[in-house]
């Protein structure tokens, strides 16, 4: 059973400087999680002290129910494939694969079978003799990932590793270890900034910003239910549109959202949850995923200032008062003029607005208290 425990792991360098705060996370058995966020949130932090590369500062590592935070990183019985690919230069890919077998004196027989067997899974075999600086950057990567699988790892760690190929490369070398992943069937974490590979490759997500664990969940989840206004504009391409100076109101015992001036009732499942948690009425930041706009009816009005066609859906980047708003509307839908420079109606389904407190950035409906989310610094000025 890989299983991994993280128990209140945090990280303070000799600065002073804390890059990561009390995360907290429960990966089973051949689980694969991504950690995701913008540069600097502290997720390839978490990943190196999982590895043995960055001491703990506090908080417990656990990998198979064994306490591993003064272990050595070779005897933790994970592989690390890194975002520069780390590959002896003046070795072969034979040699480069076969490296940390030696180390262990494993058997030759055994190192050329695992070696062998490993390259026809990654379509390398034909590149066996060949040294690094003769292959693509994709051709590397296999072999990285390679050199790790070789070693039969309890734990996969990748850190950012598709970040240095092309678009064309990394959707290939994504579909790639989607695959590997069902044949080896390990327990992976897996670091990234790039939100599509976390939501194509993730069983759940785990989002974080200035060191602190925001939001943990499936990809459906984080896309869905949002806990606070960093998760929703992080999560979704194009990103949510947020309306700002809207209103909760509570009126007759029930629960509305105003978007300028134009009000909707929320439905059933809204007012519960709004009426569980005692809610006043607030200042909110009122949240609408691009897909989820209805062009052509409705009392909003919006100006096309750019219309993108896309061929199955057309992108239209409009300004409705002093807000920015894409909508992104399928071609098979579309039965209004689009064209630049048209002023539009649009609107969305009372259920599909998400609601954030304007003071916190929590979400109203969503927000989990029990993430360490619920200690870190306000998302003011919406800061993605």
């Amino acid at each position: 059973m890989s299983n991994v425990s993280i128990r209140g792991l945090k990280k303070v360098y000799d600065n002073k400087v804390t890059a990561v705060h009390d995360v907290n996370l429960e990966i089973a058995d051949k689980e694969f999680i991504v950690l995701v966020g913008p540069s600097g949130c502290g997720k390839s932090t978490t990943l190196r002290m999982v590895a043995g590369l960055e001491d703990i500062s506090e908080g417990e590592l656990y990998i198979e129910g064994k306490l591993c935070n003064d272990i050595a990183p070779k005897d933790r019985d994970i592989a690390m494939v890194f975002q520069s690919y780390a590959l002896y230069p003046h070795m072969t890919v034979y040699q480069n694969m076969a490296f940390a077998l030696k180390l262990k004196k494993t058997p030759k027989d055994e190192i050329d079978r695992k070696v062998r067997e490993v390259a026809k899974i990654l379509d390398i075999t034909q590149y066996l003799e060949r040294k690094p600086k003769a292959l693509s950057g994709g051709q590397r990567q296999r072999v990285a990932i390679g050199r790790a699988m070789v070693r039969d790892p309890k734990v996969f760690l990748m850190d950012e590793p598709l970040s240095n190929l092309d678009a064309k490369l990394r959707n290939q070398m994504r579909a790639e270890i989607i695959k590997l992943r069902k044949r080896i069937n390990t327990t992976f974490m897996y670091v990234t900034h790039d939100q599509t590979e976390a939501m194509t490759l993730g069983d759940r997500i785990v989002i974080m910003k200035d060191g602190y664990v925001n939001q943990i969940g499936t990809p459906v989840e984080v896309f869905n239910k949002p806990v606070n206004l960093f998760v929703a504009g992080f999560i979704g391409m194009p990103v949510m549109n947020f309306f700002d100076n809207c209103k909760l109101l509570y009126e007759n015992g029930l629960y509305q959202a105003e978007i300028r001036g134009v009000r909707f009732q929320l439905d059933a499942f809204q007012q519960k949850a709004l009426a569980q948690n005692n809610q006043k009425p607030c200042d909110i930041v009122a949240g609408i995923r691009p897909q989820h706009i209805t062009v052509g009816q409705g009392e909003l009005t919006a100006l096309i200032e750019v219309s993108e066609m896309l061929g199955t859906e057309v992108n239209l980047h409009t300004r409705s008062n002093d807000d920015e708003v894409v909508m992104v509307i399928p071609t098979v839908d579309l039965d209004t003029d689009v064209s630049m420079g048209r002023t539009i109606r649009f609107s969305t389904q009372p259920r599909l607005i998400q609601l954030f407190d304007k003071q916190t950035g929590n979400n109203l409906i969503w927000f989990d208290e029990k993430s360490s989310a619920a200690d870190a610094p306000m998302c003011k000025n919406y800061d993605f």
